[in-house]
């Protein structure tokens, strides 16, 4: 696509990013058909390509209006497009750019203004635990706009506490651990009945994306560099023996992000070298299923329930891994199926998307659950799991069929002598 920056953007690492992006676009309209906003509401602006066209007139100069700002805003970054495109078009990082151009220009009302403070402060807060633990305690009497985002009460288990020579690192997350505890022990004892050693490391907390994607990019790379600090004594140790074998994330939607610490931070002189080699380290914890279910052979009792995965658009777009939960489930023994109908489809999660949008998300919610329901053709599905928290909790919200974490059913089947310790 033939593009001419303003002046104010030629020379620019932005403007000069956004060029070369732009340029690999060939406005076939092939991300039309995958877009899940284009698809719900019809118009060439709320579709990858139509924003395509909205940034690239803010680039050559045009002034950006509060039209042009609702339309990128309407966009759920689920980079399914990115999956479509032919010519290998970086929507993602095209969106981070022109979002933070438009926001510069256009001032948003003071109601939404306050909206995404909260949410890029309190979920990121120490004090989202204790809120998240009273809202817990009287989730019945609250109303349902609120109790959509509060779980019932979990029981995280017990941390296992044998010493292994092999040890990985786990992002446990800002959210997660209060939510839904149990996926990160679960996660731990997995790795224990594997041979390997889960560790947390005290001071890292969130990856940076709630802040970084509500267009609050420094503070979301203050956290960044946060915690490729607290992370890199695991990885680099004074003593020149072998670090971690790798930053494991449970959550994708936190995990694509990391992965991008050395896209986000490559013009840092002080972290671009460390951010690459903790993005290099980073693995969704499906990555690990091969070994894992290579060590778990004899160790997992398989079920016959009918499990059906969602794959979220962090996991199956933003990190490119499809097939290898249902695979290696499978091949341990669990009946796990993705739905033959738009498995590739946002549910409308995407981070804070559910509550800065709620129409469009919760249409998008109740078309995945429709889908996810025939799975298994007339037989409903006793269950339904996914990869990231995001897409769990707002899943949960539209349906009484359980919705967890594929690893917590995994650790589930493991037998207790794979544990080393009782539950």
């Amino acid at each position: 696509m033939q593009t001419q920056l303003s002046t104010q953007f030629q020379g620019t690492p932005d403007g000069m990013a956004a060029e070369a992006i732009l340029r690999k676009c060939v406005h076939c309209g092939f991300c039309t058909a995958t877009c899940p906003t284009y698809q719900l509401l019809g118009d060439e602006l709320d579709g990858p390509r139509g924003r395509i066209y909205l940034m690239k007139q803010v680039l050559e100069g045009a002034t950006p209006t509060r039209k042009t700002q609702l339309h990128l805003d309407r966009c759920l970054t689920c980079r399914n497009c990115e999956s479509t495109c032919p010519s290998g078009v970086q929507y993602g990082h095209l969106l981070d750019i022109g979002r933070k151009l438009v926001d510069a220009q256009v001032p948003r009302p003071a109601g939404e203004q306050a909206l995404r403070w909260v949410l890029k402060e309190g979920l990121t807060s120490p004090l989202f635990a204790p809120a998240m633990a009273l809202g817990q305690l009287v989730r019945p009497l609250l109303p349902d706009a609120l109790k959509n985002k509060v779980l019932v009460k979990q029981d995280a288990g017990e941390w296992p506490q044998r010493q292994q020579a092999r040890q990985v690192l786990l992002l446990a997350g800002c959210v997660q651990p209060s939510m839904s505890p149990n996926i990160n022990s679960a996660t731990a004892r997995v790795f224990d009945a594997a041979g390997i050693q889960t560790l947390i490391a005290p001071k890292a907390g969130c990856c940076g994306a709630v802040k970084f994607h509500l267009n609050d990019q420094e503070g979301g790379m203050v956290q960044m560099r946060a915690n490729i600090d607290a992370w890199w004594p695991f990885v680099e140790l004074p003593s020149g023996a072998p670090g971690i074998e790798g930053i494991i994330s449970n959550a994708s939607g936190c995990g694509v992000t990391v992965k991008d610490y050395a896209h986000i931070l490559q013009d840092d002189p002080q972290y671009a070298a460390k951010a690459a080699r903790i993005s290099a380290l980073t693995q969704d914890v499906s990555e690990w299923l091969p070994e894992l279910a290579n060590q778990l052979k004899g160790k997992v009792s398989g079920s016959a329930s009918r499990i059906a995965f969602h794959p979220p658009c962090s996991l199956q777009h933003g990190m490119q891994l499809r097939g290898g939960v249902e695979k290696y489930l499978g091949e341990l023994g669990f009946n796990v199926k993705t739905t033959g109908c738009e498995a590739h489809l946002c549910c409308g999660s995407a981070g804070t998307y559910s509550v800065l949008n709620p129409d469009i998300s919760y249409q998008l919610r109740d078309r995945k659950l429709s889908h996810l329901a025939t799975t298994f053709g007339t037989d409903k599905p006793d269950e339904i799991v996914s990869a990231n928290i995001g897409c769990i909790s707002h899943l949960q919200s539209g349906t009484s069929t359980t919705v967890r974490h594929w690893i917590e059913v995994l650790d589930e089947a493991l037998s207790d002598t794979s544990i080393g310790s009782p539950r």
